[in-house]
């Protein structure tokens, strides 16, 4: 977290922030922070306070991150100036590992991705300390992801490489391949991407009969990231047709709480109508994708979205076709 924005909580506000409600007394934080030891019932109800927030809807959750913060920056203070057990430790390291992580998705939405990137970071330290090599792959996956999107393929395989070798788990390996099978279609693979789909696939096949729940920071995979993103590795690869019907499959199936991942997937889908000359359906989901954006305020997708441009100038001419493009060329539009 930026120093400058933690040392600016005082115990009373973080108390407050830390999780809604601020159910607790501003007094016993600032016990713990002064050398009182740290007892089980506070990280507990720190867990709870967080794991609330991690679930709420994307859009809600957005415009939560001032309290996400302010739990992080209250589990950092504990880890570095509290008394505690080694299993106490761990604990407050695996919540920091899950907070970073949040803080940094946000980060990454709003186009600010030297910060995600610090926060991700972050969270790879804190998963390290608490020993959960899990945790630690999934936040290798997310810088992957972050490195694909900013047209840096390579690293996201080779970081993907080495995070599957830390999770067991059939739906975070699914995830995982998933992710490197974008990478390796960006890279113009198509050997090595759809080795990645089919493996991605016959993992999240296994999770029906996995021993155990899967991560909570893989437990939203499912059917529909597997259809869309296979559908946007066969766009990387030049066929159009086949990733337009993947996508309209994927969106199909997509929960309405996944707001922002819609907006992304609607981006897709627009990309393939363009490639497939049905500008008609490319301005539907690309203006559908930019109200998205604009209310869950996630500048990444608007960004995305605005990406089109350039292929809807050669549309100029046909009906909505202008009035979308001085949209997507406004400072800021979404």
């Amino acid at each position: 977290m930026d120093r400058r924005s933690f040392v600016g909580f005082g115990a009373a506000s973080l108390a407050a922030l830390a999780v809604p409600g601020g159910a607790t007394e501003p007094g016993r934080l600032a016990a713990l922070l002064g050398g009182t030891r740290v007892d089980e019932e506070f990280v507990t109800w720190l867990e709870r306070g967080g794991h609330g927030l991690a679930a709420l809807p994307t859009e809600q959750r957005a415009r939560a991150h001032r309290r996400v913060e302010a739990q992080l920056a209250t589990v950092r203070a504990l880890i570095t100036g509290g008394r505690y057990d080694e299993r106490t430790g761990r604990r407050l390291h695996r919540l920091a590992a899950a907070l970073a992580t949040t803080c940094g998705w946000h980060r990454f939405d709003q186009g600010r991705h030297p910060a995600a990137s610090r926060l991700w970071e972050l969270a790879l330290q804190s998963a390290h300390a608490a020993g959960d090599r899990d945790r630690c792959a999934g936040v290798l996956a997310d810088t992957a992801y972050q490195s694909t999107w900013l047209g840096h393929p390579r690293a996201a395989a080779d970081r993907l490489d080495y995070a599957l070798t830390g999770t067991r788990h059939p739906t975070a390996r699914a995830l995982l391949l998933l992710r490197r099978a974008r990478a390796h279609a960006a890279l113009g693979d198509p050997a090595a991407c759809r080795h990645d789909l089919a493996a991605a696939e016959l993992s999240l096949t296994a999770t029906a009969t996995a021993p155990g729940p899967a991560p909570a920071w893989c437990g939203w995979m499912g059917p529909a990231d597997l259809a869309v993103d296979s559908g946007r590795c066969l766009l990387d690869l030049g066929r159009p047709a086949a990733a337009r019907a993947r996508i309209a499959e994927g969106l199909a199936q997509l929960p309405p709480a996944r707001a922002k991942t819609r907006g992304v997937f609607l981006a897709y889908q627009a990309r393939t109508h363009l490639r497939t000359g049905e500008v008609e359906q490319a301005l539907a989901a690309t203006a559908e994708s930019l109200d998205l954006a604009t209310r869950i305020d996630a500048p990444r997708c608007a960004a995305l979205a605005r990406g089109l441009a350039p292929a809807f100038t050669r549309h100029r001419r046909l009906a909505g076709v202008p009035e979308l493009l001085e949209r997507l060329r406004a400072p800021g539009a979404a």
